[in-house]
């Protein structure tokens, strides 16, 4: 049983990630990865009330900077024609299909993208697609490829490939991302018996 007279005589810090979304952190304790100090320390009422005078938009900083662009170019709608319906991205599986596609993949820096790598699951964005198309691939242990790498120096191409489903199909990924700048080409491959 908590006796609710004890006070917490913690020191906490204001910490603030990448998004500009703020939480409070033992001040006594190195700050949490992705997180940084965000220069005000004191009880946990103090930092929270401080929180709540600079946190006045709940958003994160990504989802804001998009609005913010949305709002300088707004969207016209487009009337939908016969031409535009034989699109061959229409069928994403399809267009993804035929041939090699330019891919980003989505990690902050090249040694991210290595230790993503390594720990078998990593996400793939093919930018040819309206929008973009991002994907997470649970990686083949023994189809990637890093033999002509320099992973110090974060030069080379990354092989990689894994099984996934995309619009109900089963689809095989295989790409291959220089690590500087994390692009490449990728492709899919229908597999089993839709292929």
């Amino acid at each position: 049983m908590v006796d609710k007279d004890v006070s917490d005589d913690t020191v906490y810090r204001v910490v603030v990630n990448h998004e500009e979304q703020y939480s409070i952190w033992p001040a006594d304790r190195e700050c949490p990865l992705g997180w940084r100090d965000a220069g005000k320390t004191g009880t946990k009422a103090e930092c929270l009330a401080h929180i709540e005078s600079v946190w006045t938009d709940m958003r994160p900083l990504s989802l804001r900077r998009q609005m913010e662009r949305l709002a300088e170019t707004p969207v016209t709608h487009q009337v939908v024609t016969a031409e535009r319906l034989d699109d061959p991205r229409d069928d994403l599986v399809a267009y993804l299909s035929q041939g090699d596609h330019p891919v980003q993949a989505t990690a902050a820096s090249a040694q991210q993208f290595i230790e993503r790598v390594k720990s078998g699951y990593v996400n793939i964005k093919f930018t040819d697609t309206r929008g973009g198309t991002e994907l997470g691939i649970k990686l083949d242990p023994g189809a990637g490829n890093t033999a002509s790498t320099d992973i110090e120096g974060h030069k080379g191409k990354v092989h990689i490939a894994g099984d996934l489903t995309l619009n109900y199909r089963p689809v095989r990924l295989t790409a291959d991302v220089a690590l500087d700048p994390l692009q490449g080409v990728g492709r899919l491959q229908t597999i089993g018996a839709g292929a």
